[in-house]
């Protein structure tokens, strides 16, 4: 649970964030990616943007939800993941919790050329927080992280939210 201007919220995390959080009514920053489903809104929390952006591409893959996600990441380091993709180590995959050999296989196969682009250069890494959320705004409204990352690229890297957000729209829109 994390108290966000008196406004609790639950924030699921992989388990190298969970160690990485200060001690209990300590600030925090996490990055966040937010899963709207029509049962619920879930919240994922991230220590670094490397372990964000691995998240986001795990959920790409059909058949891997984000817990699914999650808990590759709890299993494996970002590092690691890339070493076993790189590697197409099926062995280091299979040792995560809810994942067989077939799911392991799928994984590598789907993420081959994928990760390490994704984690380092990742168009989910936005300059700043505004950006961050001009981004989840325009994902949120059924545009392509790609998409989104290109119409940041068009705005000032002083501006609000919300006229970055009309301006990223009329960048997508031409």
């Amino acid at each position: 649970m994390v108290d966000c201007a008196g406004v609790g919220y639950v924030v699921d995390v992989p388990m190298s964030t969970f160690f990485q959080l200060p001690d209990v009514r300590q600030p925090v920053t996490l990055l966040t990616h937010l899963v709207v489903r029509e049962d619920a809104h879930v919240l994922f929390g991230f220590a670094t943007a490397e372990e964000r952006n691995a998240f986001r591409q795990l959920i790409r893959i059909s058949g891997v939800g984000p817990r699914t996600a999650l808990s590759i990441l709890s299993g494996l380091s970002v590092s690691d993941l890339v070493q076993a993709v790189a590697r197409q180590e099926v062995s280091r995959l299979v040792k995560v919790p809810g994942i067989g050999k077939k799911t392991a296989e799928r994984l590598l196969l789907e993420l081959k050329g994928k990760m390490a682009d994704a984690i380092h250069d990742g168009p989910s890494a936005p300059t700043t927080a505004v950006h961050d959320d001009i981004a989840q705004a325009l994902v949120a409204l059924g545009y392509s992280e790609k998409e989104a990352s290109l119409a940041l690229k068009t705005l000032p890297t002083e501006v609000s939210v919300s006229e970055g957000i009309k301006l990223a729209l009329k960048a997508l829109s031409q």
